[in-house]
């Protein structure tokens, strides 16, 4: 009996410290939280005063803030395109709104479910192309998620309004702002999934990003963004401060009040996620990132749009990530760095090397390292979307200057033609862009600028050679021609 019980005892302890190495060697979580139109200056923790984010504030204290993150190309599906692939958008056909990332190569989700992830995507898409009232196909399409709850792209946020395709292709609405149902999806899933294979999510929120257009005071259009009642009753908007250089008038106050109650409404949803990712005990063995699409212009430097500028509040986003079992010391980094770099450091950060080569930067070992001097610029552009009066535009960031060069180089009202020094002029209210004294960094800087351009085969196409060389189905519903490929055959 004595040595049965002492066999059994042994069997125990080996088991035991069986389970205890499997938990030990099991690969990190990826949990991607994305907002949209979310600029970095719309957080506590990158000092704005007035705004209320704390559960992103708690979480950027106990991360690595990053200072210098940029959007390459401040669109939407680009954006997406860049997340997906690691590469340029003229490489993988997301180039433009509303155009298909092309699935030619191995793709974020698809490299995680190879790896044995239960890979989910929920919340916006935006990379299907073509119309956007559809669900997203099997196959191909939808790039190695096996989850897929989203509507691919829609403005309504508003209970009632929004929803999302069900797993059966069906319209299904939410009875509740669309990015707390959203919240509840991702944290259904967590609940569900096999607790002895790792997950990547990617949750993607709409909001704070503008959603129709309303009449103002002075009788000119803008941009709306008010919300629920819960959230704007947050903040008075007779105290609202706008940016420095900005007016401050009732209709610039009224964007700002709804855009900051929907930040802070995305604020208390990540709060939701952090407290389920503790509630599991799987906080140390996930590796978490908070990012945005690109920024909001809020009418600053007289933009007429909310995005598609070189300005920081166009594309300098909020990058907060956090991983306990590799990054034990919080704080910040000054490192430049750009949504082409997602995917390659997101790998790099879970161990994981497929062997293909990016156009984005693995900065893994510069984050763990504390090395902010790795990256010396950021290429940076924008192409014309189906509309006349837009420019294209092309540039580069470096920790001294944000500079970019339009179509139209002469043309002292184009607001693409900047040079900003970020060092003297960190709020960009001075553009040295045509001052005699600063020409030899401009020329500098458009050198640099036609330097990346060469590498990614960019001969600064514009809007009338893309809408004259597109391929018969349009770029819209191009799925099988990469960009670059084809223009630098014409």
């Amino acid at each position: 009996m004595y040595v049965r019980n002492i066999f059994l005892l042994l069997m125990l302890t080996l088991l035991s410290c069986g389970k205890e190495i499997s938990k030990k060697d099991k690969k990190p979580n990826l949990l991607i939280v994305l907002s949209d139109q979310h600029s970095y200056d719309m957080l506590g923790v990158y000092g704005n005063t007035q705004i209320l984010t704390p559960n992103l504030d708690m979480f950027a204290s106990e991360g690595i803030r990053f200072d210098n993150a940029y959007v390459n190309q401040p669109v939407c599906t680009p954006f997406r395109g860049m997340l997906m692939s690691g590469m340029h958008p003229l490489k993988n056909g997301a180039f433009i709104n509303d155009t298909p990332l092309i699935p030619n190569k191995q793709l974020l989700g698809e490299v995680l479910k190879e790896q044995g992830y239960q890979t989910a995507y929920i919340g916006k898409w935006h990379l299907l192309g073509g119309d956007r009232d559809r669900p997203i196909p099997r196959g191909d399409l939808r790039y190695g998620f096996e989850t897929v709850l989203t509507n691919n792209c829609h403005v309504d946020f508003r209970p009632g309004k929004a929803f999302y395709w069900s797993s059966n292709d069906e319209k299904e609405y939410f009875d509740e702002w669309e990015v707390y149902g959203q919240t509840k999806q991702a944290l259904q899933y967590l609940d569900t999934i096999d607790s002895n294979r790792p997950f990547a999510l990617i949750i993607s929120w709409h909001p704070p990003h503008d959603w129709g257009l309303f009449e103002g005071e002075d009788g000119k259009m803008h941009f709306r963004y008010d919300t629920i009642d819960e959230l704007m009753a947050l903040y008075n908007r007779d105290s609202i401060q706008v940016r420095p250089g900005s007016e401050s008038t009732p209709d610039h106050t009224r964007m700002y009040h709804g855009h900051m109650a929907m930040v802070s409404g995305v604020d208390k949803a990540f709060g939701m996620l952090m407290n389920k990712i503790k509630e599991k005990g799987i906080e140390d063995n996930t590796l978490t990132i908070f990012t945005a699409d690109h920024g909001d212009m809020l009418e600053s430097h007289g933009a007429l749009k909310p995005k598609q500028y070189v300005h920081d509040y166009s594309s300098k986003v909020p990058f907060i990530i956090k991983y306990p079992k590799k990054i034990k010391t919080p704080g910040a980094t000054k490192l430049l760095f750009s949504a082409l770099d997602i995917m390659p450091t997101t790998l790099g950060l879970l161990d994981i090397n497929t062997k293909e080569d990016y156009d984005g930067n693995d900065l893994s070992n510069a984050i763990l390292n504390g090395n902010d001097e790795a990256v010396p610029f950021i290429p940076m552009w924008v192409y014309s979307r189906y509309n006349q009066n837009e420019t294209a535009w092309r540039g580069v960031i470096t920790k001294e200057f944000a500079f970019s060069i339009s179509q139209f180089e002469n043309d002292t009202t184009n607001i693409d033609n900047v040079l900003y020094d970020r060092v003297k002029d960190p709020l960009q209210l001075n553009n040295l862009f045509f001052k005699p004294e600063y020409k030899t960094q401009k020329e500098s800087l458009k050198n640099l600028t036609y330097s990346w351009m060469d590498k990614y085969t960019d001969h600064f196409f514009d809007l009338d050679f893309f809408m004259k060389d597109q391929p018969k189905e349009s770029w819209q519903y191009n799925y099988s021609i990469l960009p670059y490929q084809h223009l630098q055959d014409e």
